[in-house]
């Protein structure tokens, strides 16, 4: 029987950067390498993208 899985990976990654922008481009950078080097992520568990949104801490969450 073929079953599909749907799967996510949520995280939140803490950096040092100038701006918002910056912090996304160096972490999307950092998740691009973890999938080029490890081809069983597209080949095995079809990951198809990587989504992520800088911002800067809110109420009720340490700077």
């Amino acid at each position: 029987m073929k079953v599909k899985v749907h799967w996510v990976i949520d995280g939140i990654a803490e950096i040092e950067a100038k701006n918002l922008e910056e912090a996304e481009v160096e972490i999307n950078k950092k998740l691009e390498k973890i999938v080029s080097d490890n081809p069983v992520f597209e080949e095995d568990l079809g990951a198809k993208a990587i989504q992520g949104k800088g911002y800067l801490p809110g109420a009720g969450e340490e700077d």
